[in-house]
């Protein structure tokens, strides 16, 4: 079954004509009132009579990645395969479910999410400060994140295999919005398979509650955490290779080139020289060191996880419990 999940906040004018819109391969819909002030989720208690629909309320707003994440656990609880996010302000196609399903229904990916990039007539039409936030926010994702292939990251237009819900620790995922870039960093550690689908994003007249210059300095400090978790997760936790050894050499040379360059120009600047076999060594660090980290980006970019790890848990999924311990616990509090 496919579910879609529907985080709500500020969305009272175009929630209704988005359910409306939803095709009849979607088997639920989970509407998520993340304490909306404009009592979305009762309008829709109170105006649809779609019998696919189930509402959840917050008691308390706990921001996008919140609702999404109690929007997951329901739909795994009743049964959902497949779970599409979709945003409530009217800004995403229902008409593209389909497309963002089939990768995941035919095994070929994990997690699929849009992409506004492709088409160069689309972004023609974007606004200037989004796409430049967009082509920055994108490459910093690809550090942080491992996945070199993907674009748009803060795209939330997403699909999800269920079966790979369980093993996300939706507990330590952001629950702000930050919330897509920090799933993409636990689905490479998990290994997933994630694929771009191209897509038309809608600006219409409704207001965005993402507010960039407050979310920067959040949003740096998370990817800075996340790229080092990463790295010390997938090559010297899980796996030590080759690029490792790279990494860490790369590493130790630049530093030790840095360090002692600065130190031998302070001496050299008073002498007025510098030895032939001192010049030698600082350069040979430094040329060795960027080499080999080089080698090690090259090494990551081309190691993007393909095979999709649904695939390998058919057999294998945990219960629902395993979900999210203290995510489905304070989920049950904050619902009505």
């Amino acid at each position: 079954m496919i579910a879609v999940v529907i985080p709500c906040y500020r969305v009272r004018r175009q929630v209704l004509d988005v359910i409306a819109g939803i095709g009849a391969e979607v088997g639920l819909i989970v509407v998520v009132d993340d304490a909306c002030p404009e009592g979305s989720g009762q309008l829709v208690q109170q105006q649809c009579t779609d019998q696919r629909v189930a509402v959840i309320f917050h008691a308390q707003n706990r921001g996008v990645g919140g609702a999404v994440k109690t929007g997951y656990v329901a739909a795994v609880e009743r049964g959902a395969s497949v779970i599409v996010k979709l945003d409530g302000d009217g800004q995403m196609d229902p008409a593209l479910i389909p497309q963002f399903t089939a990768p995941i229904v035919d095994g070929s990916a994990d997690y699929t999410k849009g992409n506004r990039f492709f088409d160069v007539r689309v972004v023609s039409k974007m606004p200037g400060m989004r796409l430049f936030g967009n082509t920055m926010l994108s490459f910093v994702t690809k550090l942080s994140s491992g996945y070199w292939n993907l674009f748009d990251p803060t795209n939330g237009y997403t699909a999800i295999s269920a079966r790979i819900v369980p093993y996300l620790e939706l507990d330590k995922v952001a629950d702000s919005f930050f919330f897509e870039s920090d799933m993409l960093f636990r689905l490479n550690i998990l290994r997933a398979a994630v694929l771009d689908i191209p897509m038309e994003a809608v600006y219409g007249d409704e207001e965005s509650n993402l507010r960039i210059l407050k979310v920067l300095p959040t949003f740096a400090g998370s990817h800075l955490r996340n790229f080092f978790k990463r790295l010390f997760y997938n090559y010297f936790i899980r796996d030590f290779s080759y690029a490792s050894i790279e990494l860490v050499a790369g590493v130790v040379l630049l530093v030790f080139g840095s360090v002692f360059g600065i130190t031998t120009w302070i001496d050299a600047h008073d002498k007025y020289y510098a030895s032939a076999g001192t010049v030698m060594l600082f350069g040979m660090s430094m040329i060795i060191g960027v080499q080999m980290l080089l080698g090690f980006l090259q090494y990551d970019i081309s190691h993007v996880p393909i095979v999709p790890v649904q695939n390998r848990l058919r057999h294998a999924a945990p219960g629902i419990a395993a979900i999210a311990t203290e995510t489905t616990d304070n989920n049950k509090r904050g619902e009505k």
